[in-house]
């Protein structure tokens, strides 16, 4: 019974469910356990054209659909969320270089990410969190230099990234920058506050930078306009992130769906009792549902229409969704869900901050209902 059946090209998902059986799960509770950042996987993936399979070729990448990109997201979460957390740092500086990049810079490092590149997206600051309309960290314009100065708070993929795309506040406002991570006065630290429940490749980063030098050419797309340039990335990595939703709730489902097969009590088999059958077609139908409308988000990315509006419904019902299956699994496998050798903890951890991470449910209605504000105006203009 194969109950997720593709939704892109058959034999490029099956590779992608070949790699993650034989070298994400069996390491995907000591990822989760040890908290740290799956070099090893993600260079791996790299170089099998995985983690650039949206990329032009032009650049080293596959060119593919976002479809691709979703499959690959959510086959690689099945296994380990925190995989798919790592990625998708990676996707989103692929994006932003390749959606607003100036040639130079999209020479420069686009060939690099199909070698493996490692890369960090740092928009948050302590004093700001996700209000990144105005910031403490300045970039000014120095000869032939821009110079950074300031600190950026909780970093995803911080831990182990070799570039930064870093988001300052220049005289005529927000803007873009990419930064390689060993260059002159950039320093990481782990601060207090960086080990999360769930999703854990690795402590968040505090980035500082006391006089940071990149070239010109650094500055990615148009002075003063980076908000607009992060929160269109934001469109596309929306979509995966509801891709890592569906990938931890599938894996929960099918945990539970093993166990009460398996497991007899009063006389019969608990996938045989009437109201743990309810449970199970309720979360299938969800699950079902999330997944066609993350590809029709795909769709919506591939086409450069109503992106904002599709990415946006994906995670917040995807991650909805993968909370409460996550939390249902564990209800319907008992005692042996709560277990700490049992799956079913990390599935709910890594669920329900996906609640809060890459767009809050909050944020995410605000989005939504934004667009339709913005449709009810044009339409009575």
């Amino acid at each position: 019974m194969d109950l997720w059946p593709p939704y892109v090209d058959s034999d490029y998902v099956e590779d992608v469910r070949s790699f993650v059986r034989q070298h994400i799960a069996p390491i995907a509770d000591q990822i989760d356990r040890d908290d740290i950042y799956p070099t090893a996987i993600v260079k791996t993936l790299a170089r099998q054209g995985l983690t650039t399979i949206t990329l032009p070729p032009t650049y080293g990448g596959g060119g593919k659909p976002y479809g691709h990109a979703v499959a690959l997201f959510e086959e690689v979460s099945y296994a380990s969320a925190a995989v798919g957390i790592s990625l998708i740092t990676i996707f989103q500086a692929q994006t932003i270089i390749n959606l607003f990049g100036n040639d130079a810079i999209k020479k420069e490092y686009l060939p690099e990410f199909a070698q493996g590149l490692l890369s960090s997206y740092a928009l948050t600051e302590a004093a700001h969190g996700s209000d990144i309309r105005t910031l403490d960290t300045k970039a000014v314009r120095a000869g032939d230099s821009w110079v950074l100065t300031g600190e950026k708070s909780f970093i995803t993929s911080g831990s182990a990234a070799e570039f930064f795309l870093i988001l300052a506040e220049t005289p005529v406002g927000v803007s873009v920058f990419g930064v390689p991570a060993g260059i002159e006065n950039l320093s990481t630290y782990v601060g207090t506050n960086s080990a999360t429940f769930g999703l854990r490749n690795g402590p968040h980063v505090n980035l500082v930078l006391k006089g940071v030098r990149v070239p010109l050419h650094h500055l990615i797309g148009v002075e003063g306009k980076g908000v607009r340039q992060a929160v269109t990335t934001l469109n596309f990595s929306r979509t995966l992130a509801a891709a890592i939703s569906v990938g931890i709730a599938r894996a929960a489902f099918d945990a539970a769906l093993q166990f009460a097969a398996r497991r007899k009590a009063f006389d019969q088999r608990v996938l045989e009792f009437q109201g743990i059958q309810w449970y199970f077609a309720d979360m299938l139908s969800e699950i079902d549902a999330a997944r066609l409308l993350i590809y029709r988000a795909a769709g919506a990315l591939d086409r450069g229409e109503e992106m904002e509006r599709y990415g946006s419904e994906a995670k917040l019902i995807a991650s909805k969704v993968g909370t409460q299956v996550a939390s249902l699994a564990v209800q319907i496998c008992g005692a042996y869900g709560t277990m700490e050798n049992a799956p079913f903890g990390r599935f709910l951890r890594d669920a329900k901050a996906y609640e809060i991470a890459g767009g809050s449910t909050e944020i995410l209605r605000n989005t939504i209902a934004k667009y339709l504000l913005r449709g009810v105006q044009n339409a009575t203009d």
